[in-house]
């Protein structure tokens, strides 16, 4: 019957072999059948594994929690003009052994006078091991110094508005839960780098707990940073301390103005409560008697 080669089937198909049933060589169509059945059935089985595995393991899902700011910033950092940029992973399992790579795309004429339509150079990252790898436990400012070997170099902040450069981010990883190597990239034009501007501060702690407010992940403040180049800065220390100097005068001045503006608004609301308390004063009324005594009451 239909059940009981239903049954067959399964128990041919899962190698279960009860020994109810067994096949002969008199039926030679029986035998082909099963070796169709045998090679579908394998042919399911590495199917249905490699989707589940690939369905858990992508290694481009994983990159996707993996964002960068979308701009990138130059500022003083400890005395040095620095390319600055933020990463941070969404995810609560870590990437191991991370490390970023920094390449600036950029056309250039050699001095025979060829064109080099996109050159890469590379430029190293400020770590203190002397390496590109990163322990990605919290966002991370990734910071590169502008000095003689950066092809960042000869840029000030005017040049960078009229340069035609691209800085290209590699961010390179082991996923820690399913041991697959997982990239991550994204890229700064000059438009996208913000001369004079530092990311604000995203990492709180209270009482030994540490908490990442990601709705600031990209925000910036404005900064006092010189417009000249790295090169020149290096030649005139002094431009440093001057910008330095100017920036903390008119923050004086910005300070007096408010507390001038405090003290004005406050002087107006004294003026106007003394207005409104003198509208209340009642005005004395006289009542004349006949005998031509004079009564002042009040109300």
């Amino acid at each position: 019957s239909f059940t009981s080669a239903f049954l067959f089937s399964i128990e041919v198909q899962v190698t279960i072999g009860f020994g109810g049933r067994m096949m002969t060589e008199e039926c030679p169509l029986a035998i082909t059948v099963l070796i169709l059945q045998n090679i579908v059935g394998l042919i399911i089985n590495a199917v249905m594994l490699g989707c589940i595995f690939m369905k858990t393991a992508q290694a481009h899902r994983r990159a996707e929690t993996l964002i960068f700011s979308r701009h990138a910033v130059i500022a003083v950092r400890n005395g040095k003009l620095c390319f600055m940029f933020r990463v941070g992973d969404l995810r609560k399992s870590m990437i191991i052994s991370a490390s970023v790579r920094i390449q600036v795309v950029k056309k250039t004429t050699t001095p025979e006078g060829e064109v080099v339509p996109i050159h890469q150079l590379d430029i190293p990252v400020d770590n203190p091991i002397e390496s590109n790898n990163i322990f990605l436990v919290a966002p991370l400012i990734i910071c590169h110094v502008i000095d003689k070997r950066s092809p960042l170099y000869d840029i000030s902040a005017t040049d960078l508005a009229n340069q035609d450069l691209e800085v290209i981010v590699i961010l390179e990883g082991v996923v820690e839960t399913t041991g697959i190597t997982t990239q991550a990239r994204t890229s700064y034009i000059a438009e996208e780098i913000q001369w004079g501007h530092r990311f604000v501060s995203i990492v709180t702690e209270e009482e030994g707990v540490y908490s990442v407010d990601y709705s600031k992940f990209g925000n910036t403040v404005k900064v006092a940073a010189p417009r000249c180049s790295a090169r020149e800065l290096d030649e005139k220390p002094s431009i440093l301390i001057q910008t330095l100097q100017k920036s903390e005068l008119s923050h004086q001045n910005s300070l007096r103005k408010r507390n001038s503006m405090r003290r004005n608004n406050s002087m107006r609301r004294n003026n106007s409560i003394r207005r409104n308390n003198s509208s209340l004063i009642v005005p004395k009324v006289q009542f004349m008697t006949l005998e031509g005594n004079q009564n002042t009451l009040e109300s």
